[in-house]
C-alpha cells in the first residue's frame, strides 16, 4: 500500500516518494497525443512556465485511455523530452479517471497510520471488484467529515496493476522515470485552481463545469468550492470533425488532420461543416449539463471552461453558451503566469487549452 495524493514510487516497494523533490515534468499521455510541461517556481508563490511540447501519437497507439503501443508512445515521449531541452527526467503522470475506482468513506479521527491503512484495506476490499493483490491501492484524508467532528474523510483509489506499470514502462523505456501517478481529472482540478481568478469574486459558492473536449471522448467535472461534485465522460470529440472533413471533402485521416489544423478547405468549410460540428457539440454539452442537474441537487452552473485541442475553435464559446445559456471560457492555465522566453507565446495561445492535465501534473513539483 501506498498513501498520500496517489503517488508511488516506481519499484511498488510501498514508500511514497515526495513529490516535492526537484525538476518535474508532467505528462499527459492522451489519444491523439503526448503533451509535456515543466513549471519553475519564480517566487512569492508564483510559477513560471520554462517549457512545453505536444507530440503528436500514431492512431491506435492509445485507445481508450489503454496504451496499446509501448513502442510507439515511448517514440513519442523521446521525442518530446529532447524538443523541450530540459535536464529533468523525473515525470508526473496520470491514468484516465474511468481506469481508477474511487470512494469516499468516513472514519474516526485521530487513528494512527497503521490503523488507518487497515481500516482503508477492509473498506477497499468491499468496493473494488478485484483483489488487492491485482490493484494498485491509495488514499489521502481529505479533512473533517461533513457531518460529524469525530470522523475524518478519506479518499480512496485504486487501479489496476498494469495500467499503472505501462506509464512507468512507457518512461523507463527511454531513460526516465515516474515518480508520481496522479488521475486525470484531479490534475485538470489542480490547475483550475490557477484560472479562478478570472471568475467573479474567484469563483467562491458558484458552480463551475470543466468540460474537456478530447479527440474521442468529453469528459466533464463540476466544481463547487474546489471541491468535484460529477463527473462525466461522454463519446465525443475532435474525431467527429476529422470524420467529416474526410467524408465531405475524400481526404484521408492524415489529410483531413492536417487540413483541420493548418487550413486551406474552400470556403464552404465554416458553413457546412464547422458550424454543424460546433452545434452538436454545444448540443453533447448541454445535454451533459441537464444529466448534471437530474442526478443531482444542483440546479445551476455559472461558468464552463472548455479545455481540449477543440477548445481554440473560433466561435465555438459563444456557440456553447448560446445553447447552455451559461457564461463560457477557453481555460488557460497560464493566464498571468510568467512565460519563459523559451516559449512562443503565439502558440501557446492555441495550445494551452490541451495542456490542462499536463500543467496540473506539472504543478505537483510543487506539493508539500
Amino acid at each position: 500500500m501506498f498513501k498520500g495524493k496517489f503517488a508511488f514510487d516506481a519499484d511498488f516497494i510501498g514508500n511514497l516518494l515526495k513529490p516535492k523533490s526537484p525538476p518535474l515534468i508532467g505528462v499527459d499521455i492522451s489519444s491523439s497525443s503526448v503533451k509535456m510541461v515543466e513549471l519553475v517556481g519564480s517566487g512569492r508563490g508564483r510559477y513560471r512556465l520554462e517549457r512545453y511540447t505536444i507530440e503528436p501519437l500514431p492512431k491506435d497507439a492509445v485507445v481508450d485511455g489503454n496504451i496499446m503501443n509501448l513502442e510507439e508512445v515511448g517514440d513519442a515521449l523521446r521525442r518530446g523530452w529532447k524538443r523541450m531541452g530540459t535536464r529533468a527526467k523525473n515525470l508526473a503522470m496520470a491514468l484516465p479517471s474511468a481506469a481508477v475506482i474511487t470512494k469516499k468513506i468516513v472514519v474516526p479521527a485521530g487513528q494512527t497510520e497503521e490503523q488507518l491503512e487497515a481500516q482503508v484495506e477492509t473498506e477497499a476490499n468491499q468496493y473494488i471488484p478485484f483483489a488487492l493483490e491485482e490493484v494498485n491501492l491509495d488514499f489521502q484524508t481529505l479533512g473533517p467529515a461533513p457531518n460529524s467532528t469525530d470522523d475524518v474523510e478519506v479518499l480512496i483509489a485504486a487501479s489496476r496493476k498494469e495500467k499503472v506499470e505501462d506509464r512507468v514502462a512507457v518512461a523507463e523505456s527511454v531513460g526516465l522515470k515516474a515518480t508520481v501517478m496522479d488521475i486525470d481529472s484531479f490534475a485538470s482540478q489542480n490547475a483550475f485552481e490557477l484560472m479562478q481568478g478570472q471568475l467573479p469574486d474567484a469563483g467562491r459558492d458558484q458552480t463551475i463545469a470543466v468540460v474537456d473536449v478530447g479527440a474521442s471522448m468529453m469528459n466533464i467535472n463540476v466544481l463547487r468550492n474546489g471541491q468535484s461534485v460529477y463527473m462525466r465522460e461522454q463519446p465525443f470529440g475532435g474525431n467527429q470533425l476529422t470524420q467529416e472533413i474526410m467524408r465531405h471533402y475524400s481526404l484521408s485521416v492524415e489529410e483531413a488532420e492536417a487540413a483541420k489544423r493548418n487550413g486551406g478547405l474552400p470556403d464552404t468549410y465554416d458553413s457546412e461543416v464547422l458550424a454543424p460540428f460546433m452545434d452538436t457539440l454545444a448540443l453533447e454539452i448541454a445535454r451533459a449539463l441537464q444529466f448534471f442537474f437530474t442526478s443531482t441537487q444542483f440546479n445551476q452552473v455559472h461558468h464552463i471552461f472548455l479545455s481540449g485541442g477543440s477548445a481554440t475553435i473560433p466561435g465555438l464559446p459563444e456557440v456553447v453558451a448560446e445553447r447552455t445559456q451559461v457564461n463560457t471560457l477557453v481555460a488557460n492555465p497560464f493566464v498571468g503566469m510568467e512565460i519563459s522566453s523559451k516559449v512562443r507565446q503565439a502558440q501557446l495561445t492555441v495550445d494551452a487549452p490541451a495542456l490542462l492535465v499536463a500543467c496540473g501534473l506539472a504543478l505537483r513539483r510543487f506539493d508539500e
